[in-house]
């Protein structure tokens, strides 16, 4: 039986969040229609309803109506926008695939308006509701308040890439931002998935659930998608690590004493913070594995530059559970929170922030090989790598 190569999984990854994208537009569209017009035609409820009860989405979206009716142009113009953007997302990937630049670049600059557009909107929601309204409680509040942030400087981000002629910059960025706009329809997909695996739960705890690792999925398609399309073994300018073993090695140090603390906390809350520390801890796992197995098997075919690719975000990911500690703590006595609210907040929020400070770093590691090339630095009689074609 013949394997699988990597364009066919590529392929398969891209047919695959095509068929989510396109499926999940209209149901963000219409999402909160039945506010505006009780009886409105709404896909996404019906589905659910019929997925998992209609008990269980009743007695989800019955605490919803105050919240949402008081912000619910904002918010119908969040998800309106939203549902386009699952549209645009895969003519993107297309576009750029095919190498259509004129078509990319028209659809582009709809793409980034409609993002600013759709997270004004997300912002005036979170401006006008309090944390302990949000479905879920302050911990989900923090979540999109993380995922509005996360979103509006990946398209910033890479709209100056795009324009200071970075292409592969331009494409990390396009991408995590990307993976932050998916968490929508990810949540959606746990609602129904997880009360198979989790019977009896209510939609709003199987919300925390699905929070606790959300962000480290997302962050971690985004970085397997952009190292799938940069095929360069070396960059040059590039030499030595910005993630030395040492730097690494106190990473993972850090990190440990941070998990054992997230895991101590939520032990000691019972059957419910065991449920939230096996959701995040899996993925999690999964992740690193991953990670440390790329950054391995780089460095042994000597493709310098994936190598130090994976290493920065490897760093990054030991440190998240750091972030994640320091954010609960802050949390916990500034907001008031409670001990079980204020590390699911921190969970939720740690592999997301993490990765937007890889691609920075990485970034920044782009950039400055790029000045040290013009400037006929140490590393820049290093021969360019060919760059094979990218998918995105």
């Amino acid at each position: 039986m013949r394997r699988p190569t990597n364009s066919t999984w590529r392929r398969t990854t891209v047919v695959a969040l095509t068929v989510v994208c396109v499926a999940y537009a209209p149901i963000a569209m219409t999402e909160l229609w039945p506010y505006a017009h009780p009886g409105a035609p709404a896909p996404g409820e019906w589905l659910l309803a019929h997925t998992v009860s209609p008990r269980y989405v009743s007695d989800a979206l019955a605490t919803r109506v105050g919240p949402y009716r008081h912000t619910l142009v904002p918010m119908i113009l969040h998800s309106v926008l939203g549902g386009l953007l699952m549209l645009l997302g895969p003519a993107q990937l297309l576009t750029a695939a095919r190498r259509r630049t004129r078509p990319h670049r028209v659809l582009g600059v709809v793409f980034a308006v409609t993002v600013y557009a759709s997270m004004a909107g997300a912002g005036a929601y979170l401006a006008r509701t309090a944390p302990r309204d949000a479905f879920g409680g302050a911990s989900f509040w923090i979540v999109l308040a993380t995922i509005l942030v996360g979103t509006v400087l990946s398209v910033t981000f890479g709209i100056l890439a795009a324009v200071g002629r970075f292409p592969d910059l331009h494409r990390r960025w396009m991408l995590l931002c990307y993976g932050f706009l998916l968490t929508a329809p990810l949540l959606r997909l746990e609602w129904g998935a997880l009360p198979w695996l989790l019977p009896g739960l209510p939609m709003a705890e199987i919300n925390r659930v699905a929070i606790t690792h959300l962000g480290s999925v997302v962050a971690f398609g985004a970085l397997v998608a952009a190292r799938a399309a940069d095929r360069r073994t070396a960059v040059q300018g590039v030499s030595g690590s910005w993630a030395p073993l040492p730097v690494l090695v106190a990473a993972h140090l850090a990190g440990a004493v941070a998990l054992w603390w997230i895991a101590a906390s939520w032990l000691d809350l019972g059957t419910a913070g065991r449920r939230l520390l096996v959701a995040y801890l899996l993925p999690y796992a999964v992740t690193y594995a991953v990670a440390a197995l790329r950054a391995r098997r780089a460095g042994r075919q000597g493709r310098t530059w994936a190598r130090e690719e994976w290493r920065i975000h490897l760093t990054a990911l030991c440190l998240a559970p750091v972030v994640s500690v320091v954010a609960a703590l802050v949390c916990e006595r500034s907001l008031d929170l409670g001990r079980y609210t204020a590390v699911l907040a921190g969970v939720s929020v740690g592999c997301g922030t993490t990765a937007v400070a890889a691609t920075v770093v990485v970034s920044l590691r782009l950039m400055y090989a790029r000045e040290l090339t013009k400037r006929g630095g140490p590393a820049a009689d290093r021969p360019p790598a060919r760059v094979g074609a990218s998918v995105v």
